[in-house]
């Protein structure tokens, strides 16, 4: 029998919010999620998980992240905080983070640091994702815009503001398309780790974010979620 539709991710929702409650009965605590605060739109990202009853610290230094149940890799520009990742000793810091198959999520200029291959002009990555992306595909910012999209996330389509937002030309075998615009990825997951063309923290809809809480719950089986608000 077909499984029946799931509007506004509201299955989802409850899934792990049974989830929160599930593990807040075995003496849980609560998960704290890391946002790397160099430059662009790390404070976004820290409302949204506000909004969602979700603690966040800003993260600058490896020591910030070694208390950190996961990650977000914000938009921005990427050569600057690749750059910065590598003088202040977070580009090893954050490889051994993924390799303790801990939750990273990158948006826009945080996708480009996660690929293993990153196309105009050539730059170098963390490459943890299998991917192959292409900067400033979207266009320039005077060409960025809010659009629409499919996404298994949701029946209906998920809303997507790219500015800047780099192209996801090749995934993987084992990467798994969560959402496509324009006929290519936009939101792509292997793991623990997720990647994002576009900017979800801008607005209203909490769906990927959720996504991203319940791979952090998930990899954090002592600790739990609050998404009750």
């Amino acid at each position: 029998m077909p499984r029946p539709a799931d509007p506004c991710g509201t299955i989802a929702a409850v899934r792990s919010m049974a989830l929160a409650y599930s593990l807040y009965r075995q003496g849980a605590t609560l998960v704290k999620i890391g946002i790397l605060a160099v430059q662009g739109d790390f404070d976004a990202h820290a409302r949204m998980l506000a909004s969602m009853g979700v603690e966040s610290v800003e993260v600058r230094t490896p020591a910030d992240l070694a208390d950190c149940d996961a990650l977000i890799l914000p938009g921005g520009e990427s050569t600057t905080q690749l750059q910065f990742l590598k003088e202040e000793g977070l580009e090893d810091a954050i490889r051994k983070f993924a390799a303790e198959d801990k939750a990273i999520f990158g948006t826009c200029a945080g996708a480009i640091l996660l690929a293993t291959e990153v196309k105009n002009p050539h730059q170098d990555s963390l490459k943890l994702l299998d991917m192959t992306v292409l900067r400033n595909g979207y266009g320039r910012q005077v060409h960025s815009d809010v659009v629409s999209g499919p996404s298994t996330l949701r029946k209906e389509p998920l809303e997507m503001v790219f500015i800047r937002g780099p192209v996801i030309e090749r995934v993987g075998p084992n990467v798994e398309v969560l959402a496509e615009y324009a006929g290519k990825p936009a939101l792509v997951q292997k793991g623990h780790i997720l990647a994002s063309a576009f900017h979800p923290e801008l607005t209203s809809d909490t769906t990927v974010h959720r996504h991203f809480l319940d791979l952090v719950a998930l990899g954090t089986p002592r600790k739990t979620v609050d998404v009750s608000r």
